[in-house]
């Protein structure tokens, strides 16, 4: 049987919908099956993992910065980024929504990768680098807006893992189905039965209210009496001659 869970690499200028917007290219153009929806997104501009899923559950633990899944981006920036400004991806950045969380930040060898459709345009006399780089949560277009604040501007972004998923062994454009982990299977488990006991607590409330409110309609506000129901005289009894 099919998993429900599906791991793609998304090419760069492709968006992360199934949806038509104008002219551009869609998850449509490459994955051909019925109710799955991407866990989380990865901008029209970058490119790498992305994982979908035919379960909520599944889709909400994934996506949600709540649950802590590491995101793990392989980023090409412009210049020969410095060890300070590595350190400042470490600390945390501050930008205009807030300071970011610690991140894991290092520089690495150029990945044997792809080639990207169009290239990043190449400068002669500007160097570009390299660097691994692991977030925890999900601000908007956040691994550009972290290095551009250090200095060093984002030119090519791909997402390499997401948890323990990554992108080893799966070609740009191509799926494959994936088990999810066990530690993943848990959380969907543990969110589920804390979403039933919501409901439940929910329910027993809203039942309650019902209860009270109804208790209070019937009730006999304070100073009133029961109207009393007229008595029937019965009928004078004849005695018969016998």
């Amino acid at each position: 049987m099919p998993s429900n869970l599906i791991l793609f690499n998304k090419p760069f200028r492709v968006l992360s919908q199934f949806s038509q917007e104008g002219e551009k290219s869609t998850l449509a153009d490459f994955i051909h099956v019925p109710e799955f929806y991407p866990a989380g997104r990865l901008d029209f501009d970058s490119e790498g993992l992305l994982l979908l899923t035919n379960q909520g559950a599944l889709q909400h633990i994934i996506a949600s910065p709540d649950f802590k899944m590491p995101k793990t981006y392989w980023v090409q920036v412009e210049g020969n980024i410095s060890e300070e400004a590595l350190d400042q991806l470490r600390q945390g950045v501050e930008l205009k929504d807030g300071l970011t969380k610690p991140a894991q930040a290092e520089r690495i060898e150029e990945p044997n990768i792809w080639a990207r459709t169009p290239p990043v345009r190449h400068r002669e006399n500007i160097p570009t680098s390299w660097i691994s780089l692991q977030i925890r949560e999900g601000k908007n277009r956040q691994v550009r807006r972290m290095t551009a604040a250090v200095g060093f501007p984002t030119l090519r972004l791909i997402r390499y893992a997401i948890g323990p998923y990554s992108l080893d062994n799966t070609q740009l454009g191509h799926w494959s189905y994936t088990e999810p982990t066990d530690e993943l299977s848990k959380e969907v488990m543990n969110f589920e039965a804390q979403r039933k006991r919501k409901t439940a607590s929910s329910n027993r409330r809203r039942s309650g209210e019902n209860r009270q409110l109804g208790f209070q309609r019937n009730k006999i506000p304070d100073g009133e009496g029961v109207a009393e129901r007229p008595t029937r005289t019965k009928p004078t009894r004849r005695t018969h001659r016998k």
